[in-house]
């Protein structure tokens, strides 16, 4: 479904879900294109990312560095968008930005959410590549996880838009890599494109076991933002002194009720003791001001030379933004998952 000048579709959350979303928890509607006031802009989306916090936003208490969305208003999300037409001394029509105008096609904004890109050849690349997934694994790999030349790193996630850049930047900081995704086409893709020495299937039974194999001399950083049976493989594994940046848990964002088996609290807390492990989380919302422009500087440096490999999955259509979170959720997305709103 195109967009149109004179409506605005939006996505709204239509219900709470309990459990992995599906789609009567949203809802599609048409309302009129807004009109900016005096010292707005007036932006229409060309691209939507689409990433794994969206479902936290969706329980009636967020994750709390970001307000839960409520009933009935249109899902958040980062957008890449044209400005329509500008009341905004700092904008003009025309001018591509980043912000974050949801899912819809229209949004108004007062510009300080705003950032602007220039001309890019790609622009659904600030959205991934160059914006804030790659940040995530920038800050968390290299602030936190802080991989030495010959260490072991592990990285669930291995070719989502996190993961993939993760095990790249370790590579060039001259460590072994060892990633998990879930499937033989994705570790083929992290082994053969993107340099992984290793790459395992979640999906095998036998991972633990693959897993120690992989990594005879242990691991010395772990990069998680998975959970669920991968952490419990990699824990054993993990040297004294190792560290281990978090940004997600995506194995329990749908998860309504305790995980079941005996409580796994005693036997984390006791290796981060015992190991002397740094475990630390982190929201990459605290590091912009001091930490972004080394990274585009970094990662535009990296993509331009063929260094760090980009790969993106796009969607097309807002309707179909739904399906694409709960395909997300699921794992079956390759790459930095992104709606293709409008032709660009």
């Amino acid at each position: 479904m195109p967009q149109s000048d004179a409506v605005n579709r939006r996505v709204l959350l239509a219900a709470r879900p309990s459990g992995l979303p599906a789609p009567q928890h949203f809802r599609l509607e048409e309302a009129a294109v807004p009109a900016p006031g005096e010292g707005q802009v007036l932006l229409r989306t060309q691209f939507l990312s689409i990433d794994p916090y969206m479902r936290n936003l969706m329980d009636e208490i967020g994750p709390g560095y970001a307000a839960p969305v409520q009933l009935g208003e249109p899902m958040a999300g980062g957008t890449v968008s044209r400005v329509v037409s500008s009341r905004h001394a700092q904008f003009r029509a025309g001018d591509l930005v980043l912000g974050g105008a949801g899912w819809q096609d229209y949004a108004l904004s007062d510009g300080r959410d705003l950032t602007p890109l220039g001309q890019m050849a790609q622009p659904s690349l600030a959205l991934g590549g160059l914006g804030m997934p790659a940040f995530t694994a920038y800050v968390g790999l290299l602030d936190i996880g802080q991989p030495k030349a010959g260490e072991t790193v592990v990285v669930a996630a291995a070719t989502g838009a996190v993961g993939a850049v993760v095990g790249q930047i370790a590579r060039l900081k001259g460590a072994r890599v060892v990633g998990i995704a879930g499937g033989a086409d994705k570790c083929r893709y992290a082994v053969e494109e993107l340099g992984f020495d290793v790459c395992l299937d979640r999906r095998d039974p036998r991972l633990a076991e693959q897993l120690a194999a992989a990594c005879p001399d242990g691991i010395d950083v772990y990069f998680e933002n998975v959970g669920g049976a991968v952490f419990d493989a990699v824990l054993p594994l993990l040297n004294i002194g190792a560290r281990v940046p978090v940004c997600g848990f995506i194995a329990h964002y749908n998860d309504d009720t305790a995980p079941p088996g005996p409580d796994r609290l005693p036997l984390l807390t006791a290796a981060l003791l015992q190991k002397r492990i740094r475990m630390q989380g982190f929201i990459i919302l605290d590091h912009y001001a001091e930490r972004f422009d080394a990274f585009r500087r970094d990662m535009g440096e990296w993509i331009g030379s063929g260094r760090v490999k980009l790969r993106e999955d796009v969607v097309d259509g807002l309707e179909n933004a739904p399906q694409a979170l709960i395909g997300l959720l699921q794992g079956r997305n390759f790459g930095k998952l992104v709606v293709r709103v409008a032709e660009v």
